[in-house]
């Protein structure tokens, strides 16, 4: 049984034209250039079993897309963004910001003044410190390394302990 025809794209001229740009421009990402495709294909009269044979995708990019164009018209958004993947809601944020605030003050600290018979902080000594002070629950070893990263703060290679002279 023949599934039922999608509903006819038709595109403004300036629509057309900044798809088509999009296409062109060699900056633009491969993701948003295969999504401005699919929106052209559609409105050449292409059904989205074709689309999908054309630019060796799944029927199902071909429909999202094409019910994502026709959903997003009415918002007067940028060609652009109207490409773009939506908004993901992801996991909840875990710890605060002053959690990490403290965890990063902690890394920015001398160890020995906290008992620890080392020389710098390693990410599984500021684990075992901020979870036994209590700041933060649980965290694993990872993620404080993850967090110092993106903080750009390598404890390990701090001088904190020199004295200016």
């Amino acid at each position: 049984m023949a599934g039922l025809a999608p509903k006819q794209l038709n595109l403004s001229d300036g629509d057309r034209s900044e798809l088509q740009e999009l296409v062109n421009r060699h900056n633009t990402g491969q993701q948003i250039v295969l999504r401005a495709k699919i929106i052209l294909l559609a409105s050449e009269g292409k059904n989205n079993g074709e689309i999908a044979r054309t630019l060796n995708i799944s029927l199902d990019m071909a429909r999202l897309w094409r019910n994502r164009w026709f959903k997003t018209s009415d918002k007067k958004l940028p060609t652009f963004e109207r490409l773009r993947d939506s908004e993901r809601i992801g996991a909840p944020v875990k710890f605060s910001m002053e959690q990490v605030i403290k965890l990063f003050a902690l890394a920015c600290s001398k160890p020995e003044d906290y008992g620890r018979p080392i020389s710098h902080w390693t990410p599984r000594e500021l684990a075992d410190e901020i979870i036994k002070q209590g700041i933060i629950e649980s965290i694993s070893v990872r993620h404080v390394g993850r967090l110092l990263e993106e903080a750009e703060l390598k404890p390990h290679q701090s001088s904190y302990w020199l004295t200016p002279p």
